[in-house]
């Protein structure tokens, strides 16, 4: 059994350092349908459909859609200015003396007013930012949709690791007692020191406390996944040991030129920067004349004393024309101008910065990534080398030239192995994971 064991831990470690190999060689499968299951049986995912799940029942992306559209009808409000408007009302009312009402307009009975901006380059300055701003608001939602992606993935890779290593964990924990157990009747017998057994004993208490962390851990990774997923609290949650895909391991100069191209805190700098040209172009262009079409239809009474201050009461009027006005002087404009002009330098300041800074992040990341990767094969080697030494202890065991101490030990340096090798590969993903979001790829890599 114990060599049964051994053959089998060497077959898994083989088929996880595979993983990326197999992953990066099969063809993309369609989604698998939501699993109907009786409630509160376990859920069988893959990282895929996880993914797909929290995209569809994300309340930030949700929050995220309704911000766009929000954006998109506050844009509509300034741009309806040039459009046709047409108002119907009435302004009737007592009058003692001249008629006339706050607006300057003559009470009427009844009264319909048609407006449009014609020309007006700071308002129609404003409606570009708006919608640029707008535009930006989608960008928004693709980076929420990112980090929905990002934290659903780390979760579902850590809920494996966590649970594989508390496995190893548990058979470390019998490992143990069995030393335990041994030290004390050897201590018994005057074989062993008292220290011993307290060695033995605290051992065993650590195994006891990283079962308890592990144990709390996987609680919160499922309650997060369960919430993210939109499945019921008491639904429980099988995942599989999983590679990401090999789009990470590209040279660096390459993700440096996606992440410029793609990320999406540099194309809401980039945007900000298109919506504070057109403010500033608007305001510049202040000087011109500005010009409105407005038309007026009103229904005039007699009981408003027109016929006592004008010469002649007509009850129907209608009039149509333009309202043009022309600065010649104003220092609002100036205020404007020299407001524009300083939130752009700001604009353009901070893109400038997000630029080098994505630059020497995606770099940076992109060694991390070599690095994990380096660590994970030394990890895996170490943990081969264990294996083979628990291989050559089992035959000495078995042929009685090693005792059962001696034996369990081994094994507990092996599962020790096992989880260092399970930290290793966690770290590489994450950040896999990392790089992939700065450089704008996080969303294709499972299209």
């Amino acid at each position: 059994m114990r060599l049964l064991r051994t053959a089998v831990g060497v077959a898994t470690l083989t088929t996880l350092c595979a993983g990326v190999k197999a992953q990066e060689s099969s063809a993309p499968k369609p989604a698998e349908p939501y699993p109907q299951t009786a409630s509160g049986a376990p859920v069988a995912l893959t990282l895929k459909r996880a993914i797909e799940l929290a995209l569809q029942n994300s309340q930030e992306i949700q929050v995220a859609k309704i911000q766009a559209s929000v954006a998109d009808h506050a844009a509509q409000i300034t741009k309806a200015q040039f459009m046709p408007n047409l108002y119907a009302g009435s302004g009737a009312g007592y009058t003692y003396g001249i008629p006339e009402t706050p607006g300057g307009r003559a009470p009427s009975v009844f009264n319909v007013t048609y407006t449009e901006q014609v020309l007006n380059e700071p308002l129609r300055g404003q409606a570009k930012e708006m919608q640029e701003q707008a535009k930006a608001q989608k960008v928004t939602l693709e980076e929420t949709r990112n980090s929905v992606i990002s934290r659903t993935a780390m979760a579902y890779l850590e809920l494996g690791k966590v649970r594989h290593s508390l496995e190893l964990l548990r058979a470390e924990q019998e490992s143990a007692e069995k030393i335990l157990q041994v030290t004390q009747e050897r201590e018994g017998q005057g074989f062993e020191l008292p220290m011993q057994v307290t060695q033995a004993q605290l051992t065993k208490a650590k195994i006891v406390q990283r079962i308890l962390q592990l144990e709390e851990r996987q609680d919160e990774l499922e309650v997060f996944l369960r919430y993210q997923l939109g499945l019921p609290e008491t639904r429980a949650i099988e995942v599989t040991p999983e590679d990401l895909p090999g789009e990470a391991e590209q040279a660096g100069d390459n993700l440096v030129a996606a992440a410029l191209t793609n990320n999406a805190g540099l194309r809401l700098a980039e945007s900000d920067v298109r919506a504070k040209e057109f403010r500033l172009k608007g305001e510049k262009r202040g000087y011109f004349p500005t010009l409105e079409l407005v038309s007026i239809y009103s229904v005039l009474a007699k009981y408003n004393n027109y016929s006592l201050y004008f010469n002649r009461f007509q009850r129907y009027n209608y009039n149509a024309g333009i309202d043009m006005r022309v600065p010649i002087f104003s220092a609002q404009i100036r205020a404007n101008i020299g407001l524009a002009q300083v939130n752009l330098n700001a604009a353009k300041a901070t893109l400038a910065s997000k630029r080098t800074e994505l630059t020497a992040d995606v770099r940076q990341q992109t060694r991390r990534v070599r690095e994990m990767n380096a660590a994970k094969e030394v990890a895996r080697l170490e943990l081969q080398l264990a294996q083979q030494k628990v291989a050559v202890l089992q035959a000495q065991f078995g042929e009685g030239k090693l005792n059962l101490r001696d034996m369990e030990k081994a094994r507990l340096e092996e599962n020790d192995k096992w989880m260092a090798y399970l930290d290793a590969n966690f770290q590489k993903q994450q950040a896999q994971l990392d790089l992939l979001k700065a450089a704008g790829q996080l969303d294709k890599v499972w299209q």
